[in-house]
């Protein structure tokens, strides 16, 4: 009886002992699963492991918002740990922004002058800056709307023109072709000449200014003017609406580089820093560079 006793204690704390190792886990695994609250715990990084998270800054002109919202998202299917904010507006504006102390990372101008004033202002890194593409200026129009006009040499024959701002690089190659068709005067600075003063040289025709780029494209989009002068990548999506009266030679505008850089961040850490100089990596890449053309834009840029 004492013995059966015995054996009986012994089968139950090695049963008890087992029951306890079973419900058990390590550290590593009890890591792995699922919190209470339904997520998964953070694990700790290894050294060597997983990329640090970081957001970066990237400043666009507006003519490149969709093609750049690609692009992000091919880049976070192999960085998901970098969050790319971006800020589209004219580049003049982006410029100014930057010159007033907006943190930013990357600027992705729509023309070499506003990148020639960050650099003589000492904002870009050195070293950093690259023409990613090129651009045509067009004059563009509903496709029923009837409009008379078949360039800039008569864009006077319609009643409204769409056009954006001097400090707005595509109003800038507009007003450049104007004054290079005689319709014009020259002016030292093309980016001064106001849109009354093109209203005048036009015959008193109503020109409605913008902001920037994708502005002027929804005036037109929406019929609220009858032409406006746009890039040819900004067809890109409209092909069923609008119709393009004419591409604007190189001749008249002048090339319509788009050049990117790096840019003096004093608040970036070394994770924001990399991730920034490996996101304009990727934007020169010949990956990018198929999405690029794929949205109408010319890589070929010497």
């Amino acid at each position: 009886m004492f013995k059966r006793a015995v054996s009986d204690l012994l089968i139950g704390i090695l049963m008890g002992v087992m029951l306890t190792g079973c419900g058990s886990l390590s550290k590593d695994q009890a890591s792995k699963e699922p919190s209470a609250k339904g997520g998964a715990e953070p694990q700790e990084r290894s050294e060597g492991g997983d990329a640090e998270e970081t957001e970066i800054q990237v400043f666009i002109a507006a003519s490149l918002n969709a093609v750049m919202t690609e692009l992000a998202e091919k880049y976070n299917e192999e960085h998901p740990e970098v969050k790319i904010t971006y800020n589209a507006d004219s580049s003049g504006t982006l410029l100014t922004q930057i010159q007033e102390g907006y943190e930013c990372d990357i600027f992705f101008s729509a023309a070499s002058k506003q990148m020639d004033q960050l650099e003589a202002a000492g904002l870009m890194e050195e070293g950093t800056r690259a023409d990613v593409l090129n651009n045509q200026v067009v004059v563009v129009t509903l496709k029923d709307s009837g409009t008379k006009v078949t360039g800039l040499e008569d864009i006077n024959r319609a009643e409204s023109f769409a056009l954006a701002g001097g400090s707005v690089p595509a109003g800038k190659y507009t007003r450049q072709a104007l004054v290079n068709l005689g319709v014009l005067e020259e002016a030292e600075d093309v980016s001064a000449i106001t849109a009354e003063q093109v209203s005048d040289a036009l015959g008193g025709m109503e020109i409605s200014e913008q902001d920037n780029v994708s502005k002027v494209l929804s005036a037109v989009a929406e019929a609220s003017c009858e032409v406006g002068t746009v890039y040819y990548s900004d067809i890109y999506g409209y092909e069923d609406q609008l119709k393009i009266l004419e591409t604007v030679s190189y001749d008249l505008t002048g090339n319509v580089i788009y050049p990117a850089a790096r840019v003096v961040n004093d608040e970036a850490d070394a994770a924001q820093k990399a991730a920034a100089d490996d996101f304009m990596k990727f934007i020169l890449s010949d990956e990018a560079k198929d999405v690029f053309d794929s949205y109408y834009f010319d890589t070929d840029v010497e």
